[in-house]
């Protein structure tokens, strides 16, 4: 639960940093020139452009959840087979399907996060 909480912690982060240079484009006039010279190294941010990060922040919380989600299932199915050795041919197959069906739901909601 942790590791899946540091990466996708981790990737949040590295999603912001790849964004930052986006939002801080300057989109000023050529009458602009006289204050981007005053004020070189401040660079306001756009709002509009602050929007643009809800994709890939969900994107790195659907991470963090598919990611909890598959460790929940691998430790219940291995605790559940520690309990009923004779049915651990069952526990591991309804485990695999379940944790295939939900990186299935994660992917799509990666896609739709960055599509958005």
């Amino acid at each position: 639960m942790k590791k899946a909480l540091g990466m996708g912690l981790w990737m949040v982060i590295g999603v912001l940093l790849f964004a930052m240079p986006v939002m801080a484009q300057d989109h000023g006039t050529a009458g602009d020139a006289a204050k981007d010279t005053a004020h070189s190294s401040v660079k306001a941010i756009d709002l509009g452009s602050i929007g643009k990060l809800g994709g890939p922040i969900g994107a790195g919380l659907v991470i963090i959840g598919a990611a909890a989600g598959i460790g929940r299932i691998g430790g219940s199915a291995a605790e559940s087979m520690a309990r009923q050795p004779e049915a651990s041919g069952q526990i591991n197959t309804i485990a695999l399907i379940t944790a295939a069906m939900l990186e299935g739901a994660a992917l799509f909601a990666i896609v739709v996060c960055l599509l958005a």
